[in-house]
């Protein structure tokens, strides 16, 4: 499998030393798992600190006198309102409405913004929304991102940082220098606790990361983030959303700036605010283990949903899934689920069942 990926993580020998394969998620070697419990992966995020390798993420400079205005096409979100230290989260939109992925933009200052993405088509849409406009547009794969989550990470990080990093909100970053090397901060995450996404080069991102796990910050696994994220609510582009998918059927309507000038997909968009065909629950399963994923949901016999992102949370003791069913379904309401050998029931519950007020995130 390896041998195929087109990107590679300056952290790869890292994971390779912790047991991990190098599973390929958009183009690079990813550590979907460790020789070490993903049980105890989550404890390490949610007592105390764990870091992630997200640099399979898509990190782009956007460049130029356009910079924003290419960025205000390709995105939902209102991006005069994301001044320089601040970012934002969004939605990228087929023309037809649906998203095309999910990203951060992050106004970097002085006509410089990054978008960061997954496995969407992000990069296709920008460079055709950036056609003929004063813009510079740059992939780049030196730049990594550890993300480092969890209640201590604050008290952890501002220890070796140059910059009081207490002082950042929520979804504002900053230029800083942390054990010596220069990098730049964000207060963002994926997990349902306050954490930071470290950006840094090649040549500082490996001692970054040796210094953090010397610090007591555990190395954690995608088979954990999925935990985390399920718990905290939190989508994954291919499975929780798609092109199939508005991001009013998925619970992404506050991504949509609906008063700002054109953006790609927006007349679709508007067009099917009140005809949405699914909605995103989480599912509380009569199930001792996590279960696969894609099995059908059935109300009275009826297929109603499909399961897309399965965990089991032994924090919670409760097997959980993000899950698609039909409008007008109820909190509460039972389900049938099936699939394979499987017959069992689900209960829909509200999303997020970890912190439902996210006050670990902003607090």
């Amino acid at each position: 499998m390896t041998a195929e990926l087109s990107r590679t993580s300056a952290l790869a020998s890292r994971h390779t030393a912790l047991g991990s394969g190098l599973e390929d998620w958009n183009g690079m070697g990813t550590a979907w798992s460790y020789s070490t419990d993903p049980n105890d992966e989550h404890d390490a995020v949610r007592e105390r600190a764990g870091m992630f390798d997200m640099s399979p993420l898509k990190k782009v400079f956007v460049r130029g006198s356009d910079a924003q205005a290419v960025l205000d096409h390709l995105t939902t979100r209102d991006l005069s309102k994301v001044t320089p230290g601040k970012a934002a989260y969004l939605c990228v939109l087929t023309e037809d409405g649906g998203i095309a992925d999910d990203a951060i933009v992050s106004n970097n200052g002085g006509d410089e913004w990054m978008i960061v993405h997954g496995s969407g088509d992000t990069m296709a849409l920008l460079q055709a929304s950036a056609e003929g406009r004063d813009v510079f547009v740059e992939f780049t794969d030196d730049l990594h991102d550890i993300s480092v989550q969890g209640p201590a990470a604050l008290e952890i990080l501002n220890a070796h940082c140059g910059t009081d990093l207490a002082a950042l909100g929520y979804f504002e970053h900053t230029p800083a220098t942390l054990f010596g090397h220069p990098c730049r901060i964000s207060r963002t995450g994926y997990s349902g606790e306050r954490g930071y996404e470290i950006f840094a080069g090649s040549a500082a991102v490996t001692d970054i990361w040796d210094q953090l796990a010397a610090g007591g910050v555990m190395p954690c696994s995608f088979t954990a983030l999925d935990k985390v994220r399920i718990e905290a609510g939190l989508l994954f582009y291919g499975y929780d959303m798609t092109a199939d998918n508005t991001p009013w059927e998925v619970g992404l309507g506050f991504t949509v700036s609906a008063s700002k000038n054109n953006f790609r997909g927006k007349d679709a968009l508007m067009a099917a605010k009140d005809a949405a065909k699914i909605r995103n629950v989480c599912l509380d399963i009569n199930h001792p283990d996590m279960v696969e994923g894609g099995e059908t949901l059935l109300l009275d016999g009826e297929q109603v949903g499909v399961i897309n992102s399965p965990c089991y949370s032994h924090r919670l003791g409760k097997s959980l899934a993000l899950a698609h069913i039909r409008p007008g379904i109820a909190i509460g309401t039972v389900l049938q689920v099936a699939g394979g050998t499987l017959e069992t029931t689900a209960i829909v519950t509200q999303s997020p069942v970890y912190d439902p007020q996210k006050t670990r995130t902003h607090g």
